[in-house]
């Protein structure tokens, strides 16, 4: 029987998005967390500061909704709101010191593990796998606008 090697790499693509939603997982439960108060958390990392409004728009939630998973995160001392500098009228969500610093120290051995995986790796070696990369966020990216495309009268979606 014959092995086909992109079996492998499919089979090991499944697996790492298994790991990959483990590990959040990991990350929500050491932090006592919520995947949507996880999902604020990373992008409060990222930038330092948001408004709710912003961060409803980037979790694709309502605005309602938002507010509920700040106040669970501020009742955690993860986040605290604060007046925003410039429009008295809005506040800004800045994440807490302490919870950046948990995170990270969670956070920062797999982003070593992968840099060193990734410095293993010759140049070519390394344009193979971006270019694999990028071409799997292709198909993510097509298959997700199709999904967020209008479905007119696409007999199969009624």
């Amino acid at each position: 029987m014959d092995v086909n090697p992109a079996d492998g790499i499919a089979d090991q693509l499944e697996l790492m998005t298994r790991r990959q939603q483990q590990f959040e997982r990991h990350l929500a439960d050491s932090l006592s967390v919520d995947p949507a108060g996880l999902a604020v958390m990373e992008h409060l990392m990222r930038e330092g500061q948001a408004t709710p409004t912003e961060l409803a728009r980037q979790l694709t939630i309502s605005t309602a909704a938002m507010t509920l998973v700040l106040d669970r995160l501020q009742a955690a001392g993860h986040v605290s709101r604060h007046p925003h500098p410039t429009d008295r009228r809005k506040v800004v969500i800045i994440p807490a010191a302490d919870s950046v610093t948990s995170a990270e120290g969670l956070v920062t051995p797999l982003i070593v593990g992968v840099e060193r995986v990734v410095g293993a790796l010759n140049p070519q070696e390394q344009q193979v796998v971006s270019t694999f990369l990028s071409q799997l966020l292709s198909v993510y990216d097509e298959v997700l606008s199709q999904a967020d495309a209008p479905h007119g009268d696409d007999p199969v979606r009624h």
